[in-house]
Protein backbone atom coordinates (compact mmCIF):
# COMPACT_ATOMS: atom_id res chain seq x y z
CA UNK A 1 0.00 0.00 0.00
CA UNK A 2 1.05 3.37 -0.94
CA UNK A 3 0.89 6.61 0.94
CA UNK A 4 -1.45 7.81 -1.94
CA UNK A 5 -3.87 5.40 -0.91
CA UNK A 6 -3.66 6.49 2.90
CA UNK A 7 -4.73 9.45 2.00
CA UNK A 8 -8.36 11.42 3.14
CA UNK A 9 -10.90 12.08 0.19
CA UNK A 10 -10.42 15.57 0.82
CA UNK A 11 -6.64 15.24 0.37
CA UNK A 12 -7.14 13.19 -2.49
CA UNK A 13 -9.12 15.86 -4.06
CA UNK A 14 -6.25 18.40 -3.56
CA UNK A 15 -4.13 16.10 -5.56
CA UNK A 16 -5.72 15.54 -8.10
CA UNK A 17 -6.24 19.47 -8.45
CA UNK A 18 -2.60 19.50 -8.98
CA UNK A 19 -2.24 17.12 -11.22
CA UNK A 20 -5.13 18.26 -13.39
CA UNK A 21 -3.39 21.50 -13.29
CA UNK A 22 -0.05 19.90 -14.32
CA UNK A 23 -1.91 18.42 -17.23
CA UNK A 24 -2.74 21.78 -18.75
CA UNK A 25 -6.40 21.78 -17.71
CA UNK A 26 -7.44 25.70 -17.39
CA UNK A 27 -9.75 27.33 -14.56
CA UNK A 28 -9.01 24.26 -12.13
CA UNK A 29 -11.27 24.27 -9.29
CA UNK A 30 -12.58 22.19 -6.38
CA UNK A 31 -16.38 22.40 -6.00
CA UNK A 32 -17.67 23.54 -2.33
CA UNK A 33 -17.16 21.15 -0.15
CA UNK A 34 -20.68 20.28 1.29
CA UNK A 35 -23.55 17.51 0.48
CA UNK A 36 -21.59 15.07 -2.29
CA UNK A 37 -23.38 16.45 -5.42
CA UNK A 38 -21.39 14.48 -7.86
CA UNK A 39 -18.87 16.52 -8.72
CA UNK A 40 -15.93 17.67 -6.86
CA UNK A 41 -13.32 19.06 -9.29
CA UNK A 42 -14.42 21.63 -12.00
CA UNK A 43 -12.11 22.86 -14.72
CA UNK A 44 -12.02 23.80 -18.71
CA UNK A 45 -10.04 22.43 -21.39
CA UNK A 46 -9.72 23.46 -25.66
CA UNK A 47 -10.34 20.65 -27.95
CA UNK A 48 -9.92 22.07 -31.69
CA UNK A 49 -10.57 25.87 -30.35
CA UNK A 50 -14.21 24.82 -28.57
CA UNK A 51 -14.15 25.43 -24.86
CA UNK A 52 -15.72 22.82 -23.06
CA UNK A 53 -16.23 22.03 -19.33
CA UNK A 54 -14.62 19.00 -17.74
CA UNK A 55 -16.79 17.86 -14.38
CA UNK A 56 -14.96 15.00 -11.95
CA UNK A 57 -15.77 12.84 -9.42
CA UNK A 58 -12.93 11.85 -7.13
CA UNK A 59 -13.41 8.34 -5.29
CA UNK A 60 -10.80 7.45 -3.02
CA UNK A 61 -12.07 3.88 -2.85
CA UNK A 62 -10.88 0.29 -3.97
CA UNK A 63 -13.87 -0.15 -6.34
CA UNK A 64 -16.16 2.49 -8.17
CA UNK A 65 -18.75 0.59 -9.37
CA UNK A 66 -21.97 2.14 -12.27
CA UNK A 67 -24.24 3.90 -10.08
CA UNK A 68 -21.07 6.45 -9.53
CA UNK A 69 -20.82 6.89 -13.21
CA UNK A 70 -24.44 7.85 -13.68
CA UNK A 71 -24.57 10.21 -10.71
CA UNK A 72 -21.92 11.75 -12.68
CA UNK A 73 -23.92 11.74 -15.73
CA UNK A 74 -26.53 13.48 -14.64
CA UNK A 75 -24.49 16.09 -12.39
CA UNK A 76 -22.89 16.97 -15.62
CA UNK A 77 -26.39 17.65 -17.46
CA UNK A 78 -27.47 19.58 -14.92
CA UNK A 79 -23.96 21.39 -14.30
CA UNK A 80 -24.67 25.42 -15.25
CA UNK A 81 -22.12 26.00 -18.31
CA UNK A 82 -22.71 27.50 -21.88
CA UNK A 83 -20.96 25.29 -24.24
CA UNK A 84 -19.95 21.54 -24.19
CA UNK A 85 -19.32 19.77 -21.11
CA UNK A 86 -18.08 15.92 -20.51
CA UNK A 87 -17.09 13.80 -17.26
CA UNK A 88 -14.60 12.27 -15.13
CA UNK A 89 -14.17 10.02 -12.73
CA UNK A 90 -10.65 9.71 -11.20
CA UNK A 91 -9.46 7.19 -8.39
CA UNK A 92 -6.90 5.23 -6.37
CA UNK A 93 -8.37 1.75 -6.96
CA UNK A 94 -10.20 -0.19 -10.22
CA UNK A 95 -13.60 0.38 -11.94
CA UNK A 96 -16.01 -2.59 -11.90
CA UNK A 97 -16.83 -4.59 -15.33
CA UNK A 98 -20.94 -2.42 -15.32
CA UNK A 99 -19.33 1.50 -14.30
CA UNK A 100 -16.27 0.37 -17.44
CA UNK A 101 -19.74 -0.98 -19.86
CA UNK A 102 -21.93 2.37 -18.82
CA UNK A 103 -19.09 4.40 -19.60
CA UNK A 104 -18.36 2.66 -23.22
CA UNK A 105 -22.73 2.67 -24.12
CA UNK A 106 -22.11 6.33 -23.77
CA UNK A 107 -19.32 7.04 -26.07
CA UNK A 108 -20.71 4.84 -28.68
CA UNK A 109 -23.97 5.99 -28.55
CA UNK A 110 -22.05 9.59 -28.67
CA UNK A 111 -23.66 11.37 -25.63
CA UNK A 112 -23.19 14.48 -25.19
CA UNK A 113 -22.30 14.29 -22.12
CA UNK A 114 -19.27 11.23 -22.01
CA UNK A 115 -17.46 10.28 -18.96
CA UNK A 116 -13.95 9.34 -18.62
CA UNK A 117 -12.42 7.02 -16.43
CA UNK A 118 -9.28 6.90 -14.90
CA UNK A 119 -8.20 4.31 -12.33
CA UNK A 120 -5.25 3.98 -9.89
CA UNK A 121 -3.22 2.73 -12.45
CA UNK A 122 -3.45 5.29 -15.39
CA UNK A 123 -3.23 7.86 -12.53
CA UNK A 124 0.11 6.90 -11.25
CA UNK A 125 1.02 6.62 -15.14
CA UNK A 126 -0.47 10.13 -16.27
CA UNK A 127 1.71 11.42 -13.06
CA UNK A 128 5.06 9.40 -14.13
CA UNK A 129 4.86 11.45 -17.52
CA UNK A 130 4.54 14.68 -16.04
CA UNK A 131 6.84 13.68 -13.23
CA UNK A 132 4.96 13.61 -10.83
CA UNK A 133 5.50 11.35 -7.63
CA UNK A 134 2.18 10.51 -6.22
CA UNK A 135 3.47 7.14 -4.59
CA UNK A 136 4.32 9.60 -1.06
CA UNK A 137 1.02 10.86 -1.36
CA UNK A 138 2.69 14.86 -2.34
CA UNK A 139 3.08 16.50 -5.46
CA UNK A 140 6.69 17.30 -5.11
CA UNK A 141 7.61 20.60 -7.26
CA UNK A 142 10.20 18.90 -9.68
CA UNK A 143 11.83 22.06 -11.83
CA UNK A 144 14.64 22.21 -14.48
CA UNK A 145 13.36 25.29 -16.12
CA UNK A 146 15.36 28.29 -15.51
CA UNK A 147 15.26 32.09 -16.35
CA UNK A 148 18.24 32.55 -18.51
CA UNK A 149 21.47 32.88 -16.35
CA UNK A 150 23.05 34.59 -19.73
CA UNK A 151 22.49 36.79 -22.23
CA UNK A 152 23.68 34.89 -25.23
CA UNK A 153 24.57 38.01 -26.98
CA UNK A 154 26.82 39.46 -24.74
CA UNK A 155 28.78 36.88 -21.90
CA UNK A 156 28.21 36.29 -18.09
CA UNK A 157 30.62 39.18 -17.33
CA UNK A 158 28.49 41.85 -19.36
CA UNK A 159 26.43 43.09 -15.74
CA UNK A 160 29.78 44.10 -14.51
CA UNK A 161 31.31 45.72 -17.78
CA UNK A 162 27.86 48.01 -18.10
CA UNK A 163 29.15 49.03 -14.39
CA UNK A 164 32.15 49.93 -14.50
CA UNK A 165 31.76 51.43 -18.07
CA UNK A 166 30.25 54.30 -16.33
CA UNK A 167 33.77 54.97 -14.04
CA UNK A 168 35.99 57.64 -15.38
CA UNK A 169 39.25 56.82 -16.44
CA UNK A 170 38.81 53.50 -16.52
CA UNK A 171 38.49 50.88 -19.39
CA UNK A 172 36.64 48.23 -18.86
CA UNK A 173 37.75 45.96 -21.35
CA UNK A 174 40.84 46.23 -19.28
CA UNK A 175 39.28 44.77 -16.09
CA UNK A 176 40.44 41.25 -15.52
CA UNK A 177 37.29 38.19 -15.54
CA UNK A 178 35.83 38.53 -12.26
CA UNK A 179 34.75 35.59 -9.95
CA UNK A 180 31.29 34.48 -10.72
CA UNK A 181 29.20 32.70 -8.35
CA UNK A 182 25.39 31.84 -9.95
CA UNK A 183 22.98 30.27 -7.22
CA UNK A 184 19.62 29.37 -8.74
CA UNK A 185 16.89 30.09 -6.34
CA UNK A 186 13.20 28.71 -6.08
CA UNK A 187 10.19 30.90 -7.33
CA UNK A 188 6.55 30.19 -8.06
CA UNK A 189 4.43 31.92 -10.40
CA UNK A 190 0.41 31.10 -9.02
CA UNK A 191 -2.56 33.07 -11.00
CA UNK A 192 -5.99 32.73 -9.54
CA UNK A 193 -9.50 33.79 -9.69
CA UNK A 194 -12.13 34.94 -7.30
CA UNK A 195 -15.12 34.65 -8.43
CA UNK A 196 -18.08 35.48 -5.99
CA UNK A 197 -21.14 37.45 -5.84
CA UNK A 198 -22.92 38.40 -2.29
CA UNK A 199 -26.70 38.51 -1.92
CA UNK A 200 -28.94 39.63 0.26
CA UNK A 201 -32.69 40.38 0.54
CA UNK A 202 -32.67 43.47 -1.42
CA UNK A 203 -30.27 41.91 -4.17
CA UNK A 204 -26.55 41.72 -5.05
CA UNK A 205 -24.55 43.80 -2.81
CA UNK A 206 -21.06 43.34 -3.78
CA UNK A 207 -19.64 41.16 -6.39
CA UNK A 208 -15.73 40.04 -7.13
CA UNK A 209 -14.73 39.14 -10.89
CA UNK A 210 -10.47 39.33 -10.14
CA UNK A 211 -7.30 38.05 -11.40
CA UNK A 212 -4.56 37.99 -9.58
CA UNK A 213 -1.25 36.88 -9.42
CA UNK A 214 1.66 36.25 -7.24
CA UNK A 215 5.53 35.34 -7.62
CA UNK A 216 7.16 33.91 -4.37
CA UNK A 217 10.31 32.71 -3.26
CA UNK A 218 9.42 29.04 -2.95
CA UNK A 219 11.75 28.69 0.56
CA UNK A 220 11.31 25.95 2.42
CA UNK A 221 9.78 27.86 5.98
CA UNK A 222 6.86 29.01 3.16
CA UNK A 223 6.33 31.35 0.06
CA UNK A 224 7.90 34.81 0.86
CA UNK A 225 7.01 37.83 -1.13
CA UNK A 226 9.69 39.41 -3.64
CA UNK A 227 10.57 42.77 -4.47
CA UNK A 228 8.15 44.51 -7.17
CA UNK A 229 10.88 45.09 -9.19
CA UNK A 230 12.25 41.27 -8.92
CA UNK A 231 8.49 40.12 -9.60
CA UNK A 232 8.30 42.17 -12.89
CA UNK A 233 11.52 40.33 -13.94
CA UNK A 234 9.69 37.07 -13.33
CA UNK A 235 6.87 37.48 -15.20
CA UNK A 236 8.44 39.40 -18.27
CA UNK A 237 10.51 36.39 -18.40
CA UNK A 238 9.05 33.38 -17.84
CA UNK A 239 7.93 32.92 -21.81
CA UNK A 240 11.44 32.43 -22.73
CA UNK A 241 13.22 30.11 -20.19
CA UNK A 242 16.06 27.69 -21.15
CA UNK A 243 16.70 24.39 -19.38
CA UNK A 244 19.17 24.45 -15.73
CA UNK A 245 21.90 22.21 -17.35
CA UNK A 246 24.61 22.40 -14.11
CA UNK A 247 27.18 20.22 -15.74
CA UNK A 248 27.69 23.26 -18.29
CA UNK A 249 27.16 25.91 -16.46
CA UNK A 250 30.20 24.63 -14.39
CA UNK A 251 32.09 25.85 -17.01
CA UNK A 252 31.10 29.16 -17.44
CA UNK A 253 30.56 30.21 -13.62
CA UNK A 254 33.10 29.35 -10.76
CA UNK A 255 30.59 28.38 -8.44
CA UNK A 256 27.45 26.67 -9.09
CA UNK A 257 24.45 25.56 -6.60
CA UNK A 258 20.80 25.08 -6.70
CA UNK A 259 18.27 25.43 -4.17
CA UNK A 260 15.48 23.23 -3.86
CA UNK A 261 12.15 23.99 -3.68
CA UNK A 262 10.87 24.23 -0.06
CA UNK A 263 7.01 22.74 -0.43
CA UNK A 264 4.50 21.10 -2.29
CA UNK A 265 1.96 22.32 -5.35
CA UNK A 266 -0.42 21.42 -2.51
CA UNK A 267 0.77 24.44 -0.11
CA UNK A 268 1.34 27.04 -2.62
CA UNK A 269 -2.37 26.55 -3.88
CA UNK A 270 -3.17 26.43 0.02
CA UNK A 271 -1.39 29.62 0.35
CA UNK A 272 -2.82 31.60 -2.65
CA UNK A 273 -6.15 30.41 -1.75
CA UNK A 274 -5.93 32.16 1.89
CA UNK A 275 -4.00 35.38 0.28
CA UNK A 276 -6.77 35.79 -2.19
CA UNK A 277 -9.45 35.38 0.17
CA UNK A 278 -8.04 37.82 2.60
CA UNK A 279 -7.44 40.21 -0.40
CA UNK A 280 -10.68 39.87 -1.34
CA UNK A 281 -12.50 39.99 2.11
CA UNK A 282 -14.42 43.43 2.66
CA UNK A 283 -17.62 44.69 4.81
CA UNK A 284 -19.89 46.40 2.86
CA UNK A 285 -23.49 48.42 3.84
CA UNK A 286 -26.40 48.81 2.12
CA UNK A 287 -29.68 49.67 2.72
CA UNK A 288 -32.25 46.95 3.93
CA UNK A 289 -36.09 47.27 2.40
CA UNK A 290 -36.78 48.73 5.52
CA UNK A 291 -34.85 51.79 4.66
CA UNK A 292 -32.34 51.03 7.45
CA UNK A 293 -28.67 50.76 6.83
CA UNK A 294 -26.39 47.40 7.29
CA UNK A 295 -23.21 45.82 7.33
CA UNK A 296 -22.02 42.45 5.49
CA UNK A 297 -18.43 41.12 5.98
CA UNK A 298 -18.55 39.12 2.20
CA UNK A 299 -15.82 36.38 2.09
CA UNK A 300 -15.29 34.43 -0.93
CA UNK A 301 -15.74 31.10 -0.22
CA UNK A 302 -13.27 28.23 -1.17
CA UNK A 303 -15.60 27.24 -4.36
CA UNK A 304 -15.31 30.77 -5.22
CA UNK A 305 -11.29 30.84 -5.58
CA UNK A 306 -9.51 28.63 -8.28
CA UNK A 307 -5.67 28.64 -8.62
CA UNK A 308 -5.40 28.52 -12.59
CA UNK A 309 -1.77 27.60 -12.64
CA UNK A 310 1.30 27.02 -10.68
CA UNK A 311 4.72 27.24 -12.71
CA UNK A 312 7.75 27.00 -10.96
CA UNK A 313 10.76 28.35 -12.52
CA UNK A 314 14.41 29.04 -11.28
CA UNK A 315 15.74 32.27 -10.90
CA UNK A 316 19.15 33.19 -10.96
CA UNK A 317 20.83 35.04 -8.35
CA UNK A 318 24.47 35.92 -9.82
CA UNK A 319 28.03 37.17 -7.48
CA UNK A 320 30.32 38.66 -9.10
CA UNK A 321 33.25 39.94 -7.28
CA UNK A 322 36.38 42.31 -9.30
CA UNK A 323 39.78 43.01 -8.40
CA UNK A 324 41.07 46.18 -9.18
CA UNK A 325 44.17 47.07 -7.50
CA UNK A 326 44.14 46.79 -3.63
CA UNK A 327 40.32 46.06 -3.61
CA UNK A 328 37.58 44.25 -4.53
CA UNK A 329 34.00 45.19 -5.98
CA UNK A 330 31.30 43.09 -5.63
CA UNK A 331 27.98 43.20 -7.77
CA UNK A 332 24.94 40.88 -7.17
CA UNK A 333 22.08 41.04 -9.21
CA UNK A 334 19.34 38.73 -10.65
CA UNK A 335 19.39 38.17 -13.99
CA UNK A 336 16.98 37.13 -17.09
CA UNK A 337 18.72 37.35 -20.07
CA UNK A 338 19.41 40.84 -21.12
CA UNK A 339 17.55 41.97 -17.83
CA UNK A 340 18.69 41.57 -14.09
CA UNK A 341 18.01 43.85 -11.32
CA UNK A 342 20.95 44.93 -8.88
CA UNK A 343 21.16 43.78 -5.34
CA UNK A 344 24.51 45.04 -4.13
CA UNK A 345 26.51 47.52 -5.91
CA UNK A 346 30.46 47.61 -4.83
CA UNK A 347 31.44 49.18 -7.96
CA UNK A 348 29.29 52.71 -7.55
CA UNK A 349 30.40 53.49 -4.26
CA UNK A 350 33.12 55.82 -2.96
CA UNK A 351 35.80 53.52 -1.16
CA UNK A 352 36.59 57.00 0.94
CA UNK A 353 33.44 57.75 2.40
CA UNK A 354 30.77 54.67 1.00
CA UNK A 355 28.92 57.66 -1.21
CA UNK A 356 26.78 56.11 -3.22
CA UNK A 357 25.12 58.69 -4.95
CA UNK A 358 27.64 60.51 -5.95
CA UNK A 359 26.93 61.85 -9.93
CA UNK A 360 29.99 60.97 -10.66
CA UNK A 361 32.86 58.30 -9.90
CA UNK A 362 36.40 58.13 -10.87
CA UNK A 363 39.07 55.37 -10.48
CA UNK A 364 42.52 55.56 -9.12
CA UNK A 365 45.06 53.41 -11.08
CA UNK A 366 47.51 54.55 -8.07
CA UNK A 367 45.91 52.06 -6.00
CA UNK A 368 42.48 50.76 -7.47
CA UNK A 369 40.05 52.67 -5.96
CA UNK A 370 36.72 54.27 -6.98
CA UNK A 371 36.25 57.27 -5.98
CA UNK A 372 33.71 60.51 -5.52
CA UNK A 373 34.47 63.87 -6.45
CA UNK A 374 35.40 65.11 -3.10
CA UNK A 375 38.08 62.15 -2.82
CA UNK A 376 39.60 62.35 -5.87
CA UNK A 377 42.36 64.75 -7.22
CA UNK A 378 44.49 65.30 -10.20
CA UNK A 379 48.37 64.13 -9.75
CA UNK A 380 50.42 67.23 -10.12
CA UNK A 381 53.92 65.42 -11.85
CA UNK A 382 51.65 63.02 -14.39
CA UNK A 383 48.35 65.04 -14.35
CA UNK A 384 46.34 61.42 -13.76
CA UNK A 385 43.42 61.23 -11.30
CA UNK A 386 44.38 60.06 -7.78
CA UNK A 387 42.53 59.60 -4.82
CA UNK A 388 43.08 61.33 -1.23
CA UNK A 389 43.75 57.85 0.05
CA UNK A 390 47.09 56.80 -1.87
CA UNK A 391 48.19 59.89 -2.79
CA UNK A 392 51.24 61.66 -1.25
CA UNK A 393 51.17 65.38 -0.45
CA UNK A 394 53.54 68.49 -1.03
CA UNK A 395 52.94 72.18 -0.13
CA UNK A 396 54.21 74.43 -2.96
CA UNK A 397 53.81 78.31 -3.07
CA UNK A 398 50.84 77.55 -0.12
CA UNK A 399 49.24 75.10 -1.98
CA UNK A 400 48.41 71.32 -1.73
CA UNK A 401 49.82 69.26 -4.42
CA UNK A 402 48.85 65.40 -4.67
CA UNK A 403 51.42 62.87 -6.47
CA UNK A 404 50.92 58.83 -6.75
CA UNK A 405 54.53 58.22 -4.16
CA UNK A 406 56.99 60.06 -2.64
CA UNK A 407 59.49 59.73 -5.71
CA UNK A 408 56.92 61.57 -7.73
CA UNK A 409 56.83 64.28 -4.74
CA UNK A 410 60.82 64.45 -4.99
CA UNK A 411 60.64 64.67 -8.93
CA UNK A 412 58.39 67.62 -8.42
CA UNK A 413 60.40 69.44 -5.89
CA UNK A 414 63.54 69.03 -7.85
CA UNK A 415 61.56 70.64 -11.43
CA UNK A 416 59.91 73.43 -8.64
CA UNK A 417 63.37 74.55 -7.33
CA UNK A 418 64.02 75.26 -11.20
CA UNK A 419 61.11 78.01 -11.68
CA UNK A 420 61.38 81.72 -11.98
CA UNK A 421 59.25 83.12 -9.52
CA UNK A 422 55.95 84.01 -11.51
CA UNK A 423 55.62 79.81 -12.87
CA UNK A 424 56.39 78.87 -9.04
CA UNK A 425 53.55 81.54 -8.51
CA UNK A 426 51.17 79.56 -11.02
CA UNK A 427 50.85 76.76 -8.42
CA UNK A 428 48.57 78.58 -6.47
CA UNK A 429 46.29 80.55 -9.12
CA UNK A 430 43.19 81.06 -6.81
CA UNK A 431 46.24 82.72 -4.39
CA UNK A 432 47.60 84.46 -7.64
CA UNK A 433 44.27 85.77 -8.48
CA UNK A 434 43.29 87.20 -5.15
CA UNK A 435 46.71 89.63 -5.10
CA UNK A 436 45.86 90.71 -8.28
CA UNK A 437 42.11 91.53 -7.62
CA UNK A 438 43.41 93.41 -4.29
CA UNK A 439 45.82 95.25 -6.31
CA UNK A 440 43.36 96.29 -8.66
CA UNK A 441 40.57 97.12 -6.22
CA UNK A 442 43.26 99.31 -4.46
CA UNK A 443 44.54 101.09 -6.86
CA UNK A 444 40.89 101.80 -8.31
CA UNK A 445 40.77 103.38 -4.44
CA UNK A 446 43.86 105.42 -4.33
CA UNK A 447 43.10 106.91 -7.42
CA UNK A 448 39.66 108.06 -6.65
CA UNK A 449 40.78 109.45 -3.61
CA UNK A 450 43.53 112.10 -5.51
CA UNK A 451 40.58 112.59 -7.37
CA UNK A 452 41.01 111.10 -10.69
CA UNK A 453 37.70 109.60 -10.98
Amino acid sequence: MTLLDELTGFEFEDVMEDVFRKLGYDNVRQAERVADKGRDIVMEETVDGTRRAVVVECKHTAAVGRPVVQKLHSAVATYDYPGPKRGMVATTGRFTSPAQEYAEELRKNSDPYPIELLDGQRLREVADDIGLDLYNGRIEILCDRTLRPVDPARGPGSAVRDAFGVVENLDPETVTQPTLAIQFLPVVRIRGHVDSVFETSVGVIHRVDERDEFVVRAERGGPMPLDSSVERLVTSNTHQTVKLDEDALQTTFDEVSVQRFGQTETEYKEWAVEKLRTRHTTTVSYTGDNNVTYTKRCEPTLSDISVQSITPVYLPRIRAVASLGRYEYPYEYYVAGPSRHTTEDGIHRCIQCGETDASTYTYCDNCGSINCSAHIETERLVDEPVCTGCAVTGRFFLSTKYFYDEDNLESFREEYEQMPLHEKAMENKPLVAGALLAVVVGLFFLLGAVGVF
